[in-house]
């Protein structure tokens, strides 16, 4: 799969930590630069490359994971869950077919946080799942 991973200063080693982890399990990353400090930059860059289909998913990391999901949350076509544990990480995917997750740096460890990375990879969204249509209605609000 092919990743795109960004984040603000305050999660540039939490970034590095979850890059080398998903390279581990195989999947190509491309990491965007973390020197900006406005968080929303970075975060609307990957979430608009992901929404365009420059990669197959996202990770947005900053101190929360708050502020960088609200940022990309905002590109048409991106979908991106602060993600907290693994159900959610897990149910990111098989529920609600985010392409981008964020998680913050100052709240997770990175142990944990590679275990969210690897639930949310491992998921793939059944658009015929009883989510499908859940999923259809936030697009079709989008695309209005």
């Amino acid at each position: 799969m092919r990743l795109a991973f960004g984040c603000d200063p305050n999660a540039t080693e939490f970034k590095k930590a979850l890059i080398a982890h998903a390279e581990s399990l195989g999947h190509e990353v491309t990491d965007y630069p973390s020197e900006d400090p406005i968080y929303a930059n970075v975060a609307i860059a990957v979430a608009t490359d992901v929404a365009a289909g420059k990669f197959d998913r996202g990770v947005l990391l900053c101190g929360t994971g708050i502020g960088v999901s609200i940022a990309a949350n905002k590109v048409q076509g991106a979908y991106c869950a602060c993600v907290t544990d693994a159900y959610q990480a897990q149910r990111a995917t098989l529920s609600n077919n985010a392409n981008l997750i964020a998680m913050g740096a100052q709240v997770t460890g990175v142990e944990s946080a590679k275990v969210y990375l690897t639930e949310y990879l491992d998921n793939t969204f059944d658009p015929k799942s009883r989510s499908g249509v859940k999923v259809d209605a936030i697009k079709d609000y989008e695309n209005q």
